[in-house]
C-alpha cells in the first residue's frame, strides 16, 4: 500500500522511539505525581521532561504551561469551553475543522457566545485585515486553524496575532496539521497558545495531545477530579498543570510523544521533511497539468504543507478514492475532511474532494505511481464524457 493519508494520522511511524517509550513505561510505569516512592517520582520526572521539550519545541518562553489531553479535539474543547465561561464574542474562520466548529456552534446555540467566522481568500488564506474587521469590543478570543487540513495553507499567525494584540485579544491556534511540519514560535509571534495532537507529524502514538499556553491565557477547568494535590479540598485546584488534567495521565502516550519529539528534531528527519516538501511540489505540479483534474488552492504566494485536495471532473470524490485503493493500492482521504464550511464555500459540498497528504516516509516512486493512477482515472472519465 502507498499511504497518502498522513493528515489523518502519520503512518508508518518510526519504531525505535515507541520501543524506547515502552521500555521506559515497563521500567517506571507507576502513576506520576501520585506518590512519594521512587517509581512515582521517576514517572513524574519523565513527564516533566516531556513538558519542557514541548514548551521549547513550540517556542514558548519561561512560565509557559504544557497541559496534556487525549488529542487535539480534547485539548480544543478544554481551551474553548474554559475561556468562554463568561459570555463573550468569538472570532474564528470558515477554514476550521469540526474540532473547533462544533464546540463553538454548541456554545453559540446555548447563548454563551456570539460568533463570527471569517472567510478565506481564493488562495486558501485568512487575511489579517478580515480578522481585524471581525473584532468587537467584547471579543474574548480568536481561534485559528494554523494549517488547513484540506488545502495545506499555513496561515500568517504572527500577522494575525499582531492585529489581535492591538485590540487586547489573544490568538489561539489549532496546530494539529502544522505541529512537526512547520516551525512554530509562539512567544516570538505573540500568539497566546495552541492545541496539538501527537499522532500526526509529531509521529507519536494516538491518544495523546495537549495545550501549550502563555501565562496570559488561563482557561477555567471544565472537568473535575483527582489531581494528587490539595486532596482535602472538594474544589478543583487552579494550579497548573493539574487545573486542566483531572485524573491519571496517559503515561505511555506522554513517553511515546517525548521519544518521538527527539526523533522529529533529528537531522535525518529534517532532511526527510525537505524531501517531503519536494515530493509535494511534484505531486501538485503533476495534478495541475492533468486534463480533467481540478486542484484547489495549491498555487500562489504563502506557506504550504504537502497536503493537496482535488477532484476529477464528472466523478464523485469517494468513487475516485475507491479506485485508487482497489486498483492501485493507494490510500487517500475523500469527503468533507471534517471541514464542512470550507467545502461549502469551495463549492465541493456535499461530496467533498480527494485529499493527498504526504509523510516523511513517502518516496518519489509513490508520487509517480499516484500521478499515473490519477492520470488513468481522469483520462477514463474524459473518454466516457463525464
Amino acid at each position: 500500500m502507498i499511504y497518502l493519508d498522513n493528515a489523518a494520522t502519520a503512518f508508518p511511524k518510526p519504531g525505535d522511539p515507541l520501543r524506547r517509550a515502552l521500555e521506559q513505561y515497563l521500567e517506571a510505569g507507576a502513576s506520576p505525581g501520585r506518590g512519594g516512592y521512587d517509581l512515582a517520582v521517576e514517572a513524574e520526572y519523565e513527564v516533566q521532561a516531556v513538558r519542557r521539550k514541548l514548551r521549547r519545541f513550540f517556542g514558548g518562553g519561561e512560565g509557559w504551561r504544557v497541559c496534556f489531553a487525549y488529542n487535539a479535539t480534547d485539548a480544543l474543547n478544554t481551551l474553548i469551553q474554559g475561556l468562554t465561561q463568561n459570555p463573550c464574542h468569538v472570532v474564528s474562520t470558515r477554514l476550521e475543522h469540526n474540532s473547533v466548529l462544533r464546540p463553538l456552534h454548541h456554545l453559540a446555540e446555548q447563548g454563551r457566545i456570539s460568533l463570527d467566522l471569517v472567510p478565506f481568500n481564493a488562495q486558501g488564506y485568512v487575511e489579517p485585515q478580515a480578522v481585524a474587521d471581525a473584532l468587537k469590543p467584547d471579543t474574548g478570543l480568536v481561534m485559528l486553524n494554523h494549517a488547513s487540513n484540506v488545502f495545506g495553507t499555513v496561515q500568517p499567525a504572527a500577522e494575525i496575532a499582531a492585529v489581535c494584540r492591538e485590540r487586547g485579544v489573544e490568538l489561539l491556534l489549532d496546530a494539529s496539521q502544522s505541529a512537526g511540519l512547520y516551525p512554530i514560535e509562539l512567544e516570538k509571534w505573540g500568539v497566546g497558545g495552541l492545541a496539538f495532537t501527537g499522532h500526526k507529524a509529531l509521529l507519536g502514538p494516538t491518544g495523546i495531545g495537549g495545550l501549550v499556553l502563555s501565562p496570559r491565557v488561563n482557561p477555567l477547568p471544565t472537568r473535575y477530579g483527582g489531581t494528587g494535590v490539595d486532596s482535602i479540598n472538594l474544589v478543583h485546584t487552579m494550579d497548573y498543570p493539574h487545573r486542566l488534567e483531572a485524573g491519571t495521565l496517559n503515561l505511555l502516550g506522554v513517553l511515546g510523544l517525548g521519544q518521538s519529539l527527539d526523533y522529529v528534531l533529528s537531522p535525518g528527519h529534517q532532511q526527510a521533511l525537505a524531501r517531503e516538501r519536494e515530493l509535494g511540489e511534484r505531486l501538485r505540479d503533476g495534478l495541475a497539468s492533468m486534463e480533467g483534474v481540478e486542484l484547489y488552492c495549491a498555487h500562489g504566494p504563502g506557506e504550504r504543507l504537502p497536503v493537496l485536495s482535488c477532484n476529477v471532473k464528472g466523478m464523485r470524490a469517494g468513487d475516485v478514492a475507491v479506485i485508487l485503493d482497489g486498483d492501485f493500492e493507494i490510500a487517500v482521504r475523500a469527503g468533507l475532511h471534517c471541514a464542512p464550511l470550507l467545502h461549502q464555500d469551495l463549492g465541493t459540498s456535499p461530496h467533498g474532494a480527494v485529499r493527498f497528504s504526504l509523510g516523511a516516509f513517502n518516496t518519489a516512486e509513490d508520487i509517480e505511481t499516484a500521478l499515473h493512477a490519477m492520470e488513468h482515472i481522469a483520462a477514463t472519465a474524459v473518454s466516457q464524457g463525464r
